[in-house]
């Protein structure tokens, strides 16, 4: 069974993603593209001010970084 994820803010996101590797490419409407240019992912994250991200988004995130949920956890 998967651990369960905290509840996150899409800035909370973005921040472990920045620790990771990934840096701000560009953003369109409330999409925020991050690329790592070490390996080549890229991550989307929708910026929506005041709502948390969803836990099957965040999952999908997480995957897309190439991490686990505990790397994920330890890097809030």
């Amino acid at each position: 069974m998967n651990p369960p994820l905290p509840t996150v803010t899409a800035r909370q996101v973005a921040r472990a993603a920045e620790k990771l590797g990934f840096r701000f490419d560009r953003q369109r409407g409330s999409h925020a593209v991050y690329i790592r240019s070490s390996d080549g992912r890229r991550i989307v994250i929708p910026m929506h001010k005041g709502r948390d991200i969803r836990v099957g988004l965040l999952r999908s995130l997480i995957s897309d970084m190439g991490i686990t949920p505990e790397e994920f956890q330890g890097l809030l």
